[in-house]
């Protein structure tokens, strides 16, 4: 039998963090659970991958993952010393790696390569606009189709329907309908023949309609998978040389990072944003500014974040209430950013109240997936000041509007109600909620993401 040689490369790694054997395992356990997929890795596993035992191939991204959480950097299978990974998308050109992505999302019998692709990563490299400019060989005419803008508008309305449909309904119902209209329809239309400006207003479109599908595997809890839609839209928006959308993209993709508590990402992406910004006047500063203050408090940049929100209030002033706002972007949209740098940074109260004025500031037709999902961090930090019946009433509005939404965001926040209130059942008032959150449990235990 051969003699087993050790992980050199990996001991290296390794002594880097600082952890011991036991914090290894815990934060490879960790990042598995966060993909969907949860492990009970122990010291004596740490133990023999330094040896020379090679992990499973699901687990080398979740101990490469927490490896690079731990040290601010990328860490690649070469640099842990394992085996060169097989990547399901790479080595294929841009248009087929999208058909790949969408009919792997959309097809049930598929949801082993979904699965490979859900962890969300704080080293994924981001392309550079000058990176992306031009890189799409693949949107090339030569195909007998001829595509005009009444298609590019069909493709518009048909992302404004999905979005409308996942606003009301949530991810798990948007999302495959989304990717099978990426994979079967947007897709080959960049490959039909077009005159250049046809082209490039179409692929802006598919930039878009990428970019609104991330948010709904986020919303899933798919963040890998919405990592990889993310990049996609950033590529399209290079492809038609449209700044905006490649911005916008990127300020989702701090969003995603920051609500994941991942506040060193969250921060580099919604600079990264706003530094590639057009100046379109006061409401994208606002756009970006709000952002890059919920991420500077994440990372526990006091100074900076008051900034932030502070210019996001000023920018706000200046654009006016009776505009169109960039984006969704409006006063409650503000109120809720107001709330989470002050949570960030401490003041609970403070958070609370901001909350209650994005709900007094609001729009009838704002997402019923956001609405819920923030009603359930409202009760959640009234429970944490102690108003106990005040936030068994918030959890109520939830729980009331809870059937029929079919959000994995939403259905986390639930889940974690019989938790909090488990220690509070001698309350009625608090029993009452808990066992309604129970039995609005039973039925979703089965349901697939």
């Amino acid at each position: 039998m051969a003699t087993r040689v050790p992980n050199v490369r990996l001991a290296e790694l390794f002594r880097e963090t600082g952890w011991t054997l036991r914090q290894l395992a815990q934060w490879v356990n960790r990042v598995g659970t966060e993909r969907g997929t949860p492990t009970k890795y122990q010291a004596a596993s740490t133990h023999q991958w330094l040896n020379g035992y090679v992990p499973k191939e699901s687990t080398r991204p979740l101990i490469l993952e927490a490896l690079a959480r731990k040290l601010g950097r990328p860490v690649t299978h070469a640099e842990a010393g394992f085996p060169a990974s097989v990547d399901q998308f790479g080595g294929i050109g841009t248009m087929d790696a999208l058909i790949d992505l969408g009919t792997a999302d959309m097809l049930p019998g598929r949801r082993s390569v979904i699965g490979s692709v859900s962890l969300f990563s704080v080293a994924l490299t981001i392309p550079d606009w000058p990176d992306v400019i031009g890189r799409m060989e693949a949107v090339q005419a030569g195909t007998a189709t001829r595509i005009g803008i009444p298609d590019v508008d069909m493709v518009t309305e048909m992302t404004d329907k999905l979005n409308e449909v996942y606003n009301k309904r949530g991810g798990r119902t948007s999302r495959p309908m989304a990717a099978a209209f990426l994979a079967n329809t947007v897709a080959p239309y960049l490959r039909a023949d077009a005159t250049e400006d046809v082209r490039k207003e179409m692929t802006t479109a598919a930039a878009f309609l990428c970019y609104i599908t991330g948010w709904m595997a986020v919303d899933e809890g798919l963040h890998g998978l919405a990592q990889r839609y993310y990049t996609k839209a950033l590529e399209l928006a290079g492809a038609s040389s449209d700044y905006l959308t490649y911005c916008h993209v990127l300020r989702g993709m701090s969003v995603q990072a920051a609500d994941l508590g991942h506040g060193t990402p969250a921060t580099r992406l919604a600079n990264a944003a706003a530094t590639a910004a057009p100046a379109t006047g006061p409401l994208m500063r606002a756009f970006m500014a709000g952002q890059q203050a919920h991420s500077f408090a994440l990372s526990g940049d006091r100074k900076a974040a008051l900034h932030s929100i502070k210019e996001t209030e000023k920018a706000m002033d200046a654009a006016g209430s009776g505009k169109v706002q960039l984006g969704g972007y409006t006063l409650a949209t503000l109120a809720y950013h107001t709330a989470q740098v002050r949570y960030s940074l401490g003041d609970v109260a403070g958070s609370v109240d901001s909350l209650e004025s994005h709900f007094q500031l609001r729009a009838p037709t704002d997402s019923r997936v956001t609405e819920l999902r923030f009603r359930s961090m409202l009760a959640e930090r009234q429970l944490e000041l102690g108003h106990l019946e005040l936030a068994c009433g918030t959890w109520g509005q939830v729980l009331d509007e809870h059937t029929g939404l079919h959000s994995g965001a939403v259905d986390t926040f639930v889940a974690n109600i019989r938790p909090r209130l488990r220690s509070y059942r001698s309350n009625p008032v608090a029993r009452e909620v808990y066992e309604r959150a129970l039995a609005d449990a039973k039925p979703r235990r089965h349901s697939t993401g």
